[in-house]
C-alpha cells in the first residue's frame, strides 16, 4: 500500500510544477511591461519597432542576432564594433557611422533582458497584425484607385457641340481650298511656271503642295562664286534656305523688343527683380503654412522657472540619450557651449527640434512634441550655456 506521505510528496511537487507553468507567461507579459517602461526611457528617441529611425527597426532582431550578442550590444556596441564582430561593424556602417550610447553602466543585465523580452512581445504583435488583404480586397482597392474613364460621347453636351462645330469649320476651309486650286489653277494655264508667279507667295505655296521644296531649302544656283579652289573642291554661290533667313530675321525683331522692354523702357522685371518677387512671394505662402521649415518664427527666449522646469523634464525623457543628461554631448553634440551646427539663436533651435536633421540622426520631434514643449526644451538647451559639465564633447560648427 502507497503511504499517504509519498502521495503528498508527488501532489506537492505536481503541484508545484503546474504552479511554475501557469506562472510563466504572467512573468513574461511583466517582463515586457518593464522592459516597454525602460524602451521608452531609453531606446525610443533613436529605435522604432517597425521602422529604421536613427537606429534601425527592431522588429525580430532577436531572431537575427540572438539574445546573447544583443546583451552585449545594448551594453557597449562600440566595445562590439571594435572586437570586429561583423554585424555590429554592419549596423554601425549601414546608419551613418552614429555610435549607440552604451548602457552597461546604466542598465543592468534585467533591465537588458526586460527590454528585448518588450520587443519579442512587440514583435509577435506586428507578426499577428500584418494579415494579408485578400486578393478581392486589393483588386476593389486598384479599382478604386484607378482613374475613372469617361467615354467619348458620355462628355457633357456642351463641349461635345464645340468638338463637333471645330471639325466642321476645319472641313469647310479644306474645302474651300481644294475648290479654290481647282478653279484657279486652270485657269493661269501655263502662266504658273512664270518667274514671277513662282516667287510670288502664292507660286511658292502651290509649288511646295506640287513637291517643290525650294522654299524651304532655296534654290540652287551655279554660279562659282570665286576663281579660287581647294584641291578641286569649288564654291558656289547659293542663297540661304528661306527658313533660316526668316528665323534669323526673327530673332534680330526679338532682340530689339527685348533690349526695349527691360532695359531701355523698363517695363518688364528683370531677373533679380524677379527673384525678389518670388522670395517675398514665398515667405507669405510659409508664413501661412505653420509647417514649412521655411516660414519665418519670431519666438523668445522662456525664461521663468515653470517653463523651464517643464524643458527640463522634456529634456530629460527625449533628448538625455543623445546629448546627455547635462547636455554635454555624447552621441549628438555639446549643447553647453557656443559652437551650433545649425543655429544657436531659440528659433534656430526650436525649428532643429522640430523638423530634426535625419542626415545626421536627429529625429523629427514635431507630431510627438507640442509646440509649447518645443519652445520649453529649446529655451532650456539655451539656459544650459557656460555651464561646463564634466566630460563634455569637443565643440562642433560654427560660434555664435
Amino acid at each position: 500500500m502507497i503511504s499517504l506521505k509519498k502521495i503528498f510528496g508527488k501532489s506537492s511537487l505536481a503541484l508545484a510544477a503546474g504552479l511554475l507553468l501557469m506562472g510563466t507567461p504572467t512573468v513574461q507579459a511583466q517582463d515586457a511591461v518593464a522592459g516597454k517602461v525602460i524602451f521608452d526611457a531609453n531606446c525610443a528617441v533613436c529605435h522604432s519597432i517597425d521602422a529604421d529611425v536613427v537606429g534601425p527597426a527592431l522588429k525580430n532582431v532577436h531572431e537575427r542576432r540572438g539574445d546573447e550578442w544583443l546583451m552585449k550590444f545594448i551594453q557597449n556596441s562600440q566595445e562590439l564594433v571594435q572586437s570586429g564582430d561583423k554585424d555590429a561593424i554592419e549596423v554601425f556602417e549601414k546608419f551613418n557611422k552614429m555610435p549607440m550610447p552604451a548602457f552597461k553602466t546604466l542598465l543592468s543585465e534585467d533591465d537588458i533582458k526586460n527590454v528585448i523580452a518588450f520587443i519579442k512581445d512587440e514583435s509577435t504583435k506586428a507578426s499577428v497584425a500584418a494579415v494579408e488583404v485578400p486578393a478581392t480586397d486589393q483588386a476593389a482597392v486598384a479599382e478604386a484607385a484607378a482613374p475613372a474613364e469617361v467615354a467619348f460621347l458620355d462628355l457633357p453636351p456642351a463641349l461635345l457641340f464645340t468638338f463637333g462645330l471645330a471639325a466642321v469649320i476645319i472641313l469647310l476651309t479644306l474645302l474651300v481650298l481644294v475648290l479654290m486650286f481647282r478653279l484657279f489653277i486652270p485657269m493661269l494655264g501655263d502662266s504658273i511656271y512664270d518667274e514671277d508667279f513662282r516667287t510670288s507667295f502664292a507660286g511658292r505655296v502651290l509649288f511646295l503642295l506640287r513637291g517643290d521644296a525650294t522654299v524651304v531649302t532655296g534654290k540652287a544656283k551655279d554660279h562659282i562664286h570665286s576663281n579660287h579652289d581647294f584641291d578641286g573642291i569649288q564654291e558656289y554661290d547659293n542663297d540661304l534656305p528661306p527658313w533660316w533667313k526668316a528665323l534669323f530675321y526673327v530673332t534680330i525683331v526679338f532682340a530689339v523688343a527685348y533690349m526695349l522692354h527691360y532695359h531701355v523702357f523698363g517695363t518688364g522685371a528683370l531677373q533679380t527683380e524677379e527673384y525678389e518677387l518670388e522670395m517675398q512671394e514665398a515667405a507669405l505662402l510659409a508664413a501661412k503654412n505653420a509647417d514649412d521649415p521655411n516660414a519665418v518664427t519670431n519666438y523668445e527666449v522662456l525664461t521663468d522657472a515653470a517653463a523651464l522646469e517643464s524643458g527640463k523634464s522634456v529634456y530629460l525623457t527625449n533628448c538625455a540619450a543623445c546629448h546627455g543628461a547635462e547636455g554635454q554631448g555624447t552621441v549628438g553634440p555639446n549643447l553647453t557651449d557656443e559652437y551650433w551646427l545649425h543655429g544657436g539663436d531659440v528659433n534656430a533651435i526650436f525649428k532643429t527640434v522640430k523638423y530634426g536633421v535625419p542626415s545626421k540622426g536627429m529625429v523629427p520631434w514635431q507630431g510627438k512634441l507640442t509646440k509649447d514643449q518645443m519652445l520649453e526644451v529649446s529655451s532650456y538647451i539655451l539656459s544650459l550655456q557656460g555651464t561646463n559639465p564634466a566630460d563634455a564633447k569637443e565643440p562642433q560648427g560654427e560660434k555664435m
